[in-house]
């Protein structure tokens, strides 16, 4: 066998190379050809799971219609995930400035649930006591430093020690929950451990409860993307992820920037808290955030670390949330299935990112053949 042949033979079948740029029409036509093809993986998994569907598949356009059904059937519905977006939206907001420097804080949902809880407290203990403005500026000011406190920590002990923030980030979380469960049986001592909705500090409504909500975050979506992209300090944040040795070669203070910005991404996680708190919930419990600290995450990562595209990915996870309990609802199935749902969805718009940042060539195609030789020049480097 000669040389060309033992080529022919060893030449894979495909390879990957990563994208140097991509046009915004073609990335987005790729997501959109990942929804298409998740919800058809969804329909599938319904019609073999669901028996009201197997008994007459005629139904699956109700299966799909259930998803619109979730969040727009009713104005009720459709201001409940307008709310929702927008707190899932602050808490993402709140880690975005930690993951364009490359810390990589975990620790939004613990953050977000010790500033409900300092909220709480200042109305525990002053509610009814002091004018009801004095209350909501206390409770703002207990919630940011709640969530400033407990961002800063992990941030000083990676500046100060090098310790991994992502563990460290992500124990907190668990620390905030036994802090809200202490506070609890001390506060409602008959062992409920189920504090009642506060009688003070609620925020004022404007047109109905959640609009002003919705507008907070909006202005705080606007300031943060100026914020980030036309400011010295949104620039520092920048350069310290790409490189910190470039940023300390050109004289930024990196233990400066990772611990000023850790502190406004606290303090944001403590906006979040305190619209909870005052806004929503006025109580606290162990499940006050809903694990929507984790789900920022993703939305963050998903929009690319840009407030701006980040509103369309908070809303997509809201309404594939709200479509699978519709189904839940529609089809009176199991609770976990509309989970399922959610999962196989968010697997496949994750996974698309992959084709947005790589391409691949089969074996035979020129492109193939092209990106085979150049593969080679980088191995004989």
């Amino acid at each position: 066998m000669n040389r060309r042949q033992t080529e022919e033979v060893r030449e894979p079948l495909f390879h990957l190379t990563r994208r140097m740029g991509i046009s915004p029409v073609k990335a987005w036509g790729i997501r959109a050809a990942a929804f298409v093809l998740g919800m058809l993986a969804c329909g599938l998994i319904a019609f073999l799971l669901i028996e009201r569907l197997r008994e007459n598949p005629g139904r699956i356009g109700a299966f799909y219609y259930a998803f619109i059904k979730g969040s727009f059937s009713t104005s009720y519905k459709f201001w409940k995930f307008l709310k929702n977006v927008a707190i899932l939206l602050c808490i993402s907001l709140a880690l975005t400035p930690a993951f364009r420097m490359r810390f990589w804080n975990i620790g939004g949902e613990g953050q977000t649930l010790v500033s409900v809880l300092g909220a709480i407290a200042v109305d525990f203990y002053f509610g009814g006591r002091i004018p009801e403005w004095l209350l909501l500026i206390l409770m703002f000011a207990a919630a940011l430093v709640s969530g400033a406190v407990w961002g800063v920590i992990p941030a000083l002990f990676r500046a100060k020690w090098g310790t991994n923030e992502t563990l460290f980030t992500l124990m907190m979380n668990y620390v905030a929950t036994y802090l809200v469960s202490f506070f609890l049986v001390v506060w409602v001592p008959n062992g409920s451990s189920s504090l009642p909705r506060q009688q003070h500090g609620r925020l004022p409504t404007i047109g109905n409860d959640y609009l002003l909500i919705i507008l907070i975050v909006l202005v705080l979506t606007i300031g943060l993307y100026i914020y980030l992209y036309y400011t010295k300090h949104g620039y520092e944040i920048s350069v310290v992820g790409e490189s910190v040795r470039t940023a300390q070669y050109v004289g930024i203070k990196v233990n400066r920037v990772i611990i000023r910005t850790m502190i406004l991404s606290g303090m944001l996680c403590g906006l979040a808290g305190y619209l909870i708190a005052a806004g929503l919930d006025q109580t606290v419990t162990t499940e006050s955030v809903g694990g929507q600290g984790f789900t920022g995450i993703m939305v963050s990562w998903l929009g690319g670390f840009n407030p701006l595209t980040m509103i369309l990915t908070a809303g997509l996870v809201q309404f594939l949330n709200q479509g699978a309990s519709q189904i839940s609802q529609d089809f009176d199935v199991s609770g976990a299935l509309p989970n399922v749902i959610t999962g196989i969805m968010l697997f496949f718009i994750i996974g698309c990112e992959f084709f947005v940042n790589y391409k691949i060539h089969f074996r035979g195609s020129k492109k193939h053949a092209e990106a085979a030789a150049e593969m080679g020049r980088g191995i004989g480097k």
